[in-house]
């Protein structure tokens, strides 16, 4: 009997409606005060203020998918309000927590890092629009990483090689998802890993989701 799938959901996504429910009754304060008298512009300006980071807030928790990952019988998906990406068992060396490290410190990054035996299925198959979306979101994590280490000199190379093609396996890769090849095997060079899943996409602490998940995969095994 084939094990059923796991389905893991951002803690990001809760409360969405109660922050959209709070920022539309203090912007709809707001304009009543605005239209009530000009003493309460004040105390208006902070209702509209108030409301508008509410409401944004809460939009922009609604757009976050419903499942933002699952655990399947042949392998991971990562979801993203910008597309998903699937990852097999098989391709997959390591799962674990990356770590930054420094001369005097190292402390855990706020991801899971999946370290890929492959990268050619995930290049061939990630959608352009998440592509793009997780090299803005990720560009802070590399140039950490590369700071951390000191290693100024090859930042500079990946950023001069960054828009150029790249050849996976065989297979010739342009484009954005020359770009985001590249990007994964810059961040495995200086972390060990090649996919980066936020903390924030977890429903529960980072170390309880490595637990859960070696414990599916091991009853994959049996």
């Amino acid at each position: 009997m084939e094990q059923e799938a796991v389905v893991i959901r951002a803690v990001t996504k809760r409360n969405a409606r109660t922050f959209t429910l709070v920022g539309g009754i203090a912007l709809i304060s707001a304009l009543c005060m605005f239209i009530a008298s000009r003493a309460l512009m004040g105390p208006g300006m902070v209702c509209f203020i108030f409301g508008m980071i509410f409401t944004v807030l809460g939009i922009a928790k609604w757009m976050q998918p419903e499942v933002s990952i699952e655990l399947r019988p042949r392998g991971l998906v990562y979801h993203h309000h910008r597309g998903s990406i699937y990852l097999e068992w098989d391709n997959i060396q390591r799962v674990d927590i990356p770590r930054s490290i420094q001369t005097f410190d190292s402390h855990d990054l706020p991801y899971i890092g999946v370290r890929l035996k492959s990268l050619l299925p995930l290049i061939d198959d990630i959608p352009p629009r998440l592509a793009t979306g997780l090299l803005s979101e990720q560009r802070p994590l590399l140039i950490s990483s590369l700071n951390l280490d000191g290693e100024l000199a090859d930042l500079e190379h990946y950023l001069n090689s960054e828009f150029t093609p790249i050849t996976l396996e065989g297979t010739d890769f342009s484009g954005v998802q020359a770009m985001f090849a590249r990007r994964c095997a810059q961040l495995n060079t200086q972390l060990g890993y090649h996919v980066y899943l936020p903390e924030d996409c977890l429903d529960r602490a980072p170390r309880e989701f490595l637990a859960l998940l070696r414990e599916y995969r091991s009853n994959l095994s049996q």
